[in-house]
């Protein structure tokens, strides 16, 4: 017979069989440490993004008190001192132990809006650029054909100011209107 000691049971259990007799040895699965060391990698690069938002922003993601104060205390130190280093890590181990589901959803749609602002950014950049230096009325019809709720008129009289401006080496100032402009017109 079999002690029950010797194959790590301890007395009070009783060993266990399969269906051909043969004694079925249990064995503590240890967890993979290569992948605990990247969970908590990249629970850091989350507590360093959350350090970069704003208060509004750290607001909707609904933290716990406690990460939310440690977040705050984090922004305030300057990055090449230990003392970042340690609250970072505590703050690691605090979203460690909470659901991060919806933290990266929230996460996830600020930085898309934050593209989304840079790309309209850039388009009206690009279109104001493209009315200042042309003289045809080509450029005007295909940014109307593209928005087409902006007004005609209005436009028309931005660009001729900000064409006079450019002309004359003024200060930018109906450039500057122009952009505002197209930059309300392309985020509705």
């Amino acid at each position: 017979m079999i002690d029950n000691n010797e194959v790590g049971y301890g007395g009070d259990e009783e060993p266990q069989y399969d269906e051909n007799g043969d004694l079925i040895e249990y064995y503590a699965i240890r967890p993979n440490k290569e992948q605990i060391k990247r969970d908590i990698a990249e629970i850091a690069k989350l507590a360093e993004e959350l350090t970069r938002l704003t208060e509004d922003q750290l607001t909707a993601m609904e933290l716990p008190e406690q990460v939310a104060l440690s977040i705050a205390a984090a922004k305030k130190m300057p990055s090449t001192k230990p003392a970042r280093k340690r609250q970072m890590k505590f703050i690691t181990a605090h979203l460690r132990d909470i659901e991060l589901d919806k933290v990266n959803e929230v996460l996830g749609r600020i930085q898309t809006k934050n593209a989304h602002g840079v790309r309209e950014h850039h388009q009206a950049e690009q279109w104001r650029d493209k009315l200042i230096v042309c003289e045809s009325n080509d450029v005007l019809t295909d940014l109307l054909n593209e928005l087409p709720t902006a007004d005609r008129q209005h436009l028309r009289q931005l660009q001729r100011n900000a064409q006079k401006e450019a002309k004359l080496e003024k200060p930018p100032k109906s450039s500057r209107l122009l952009y505002q402009y197209l930059k309300e017109l392309i985020s509705e």
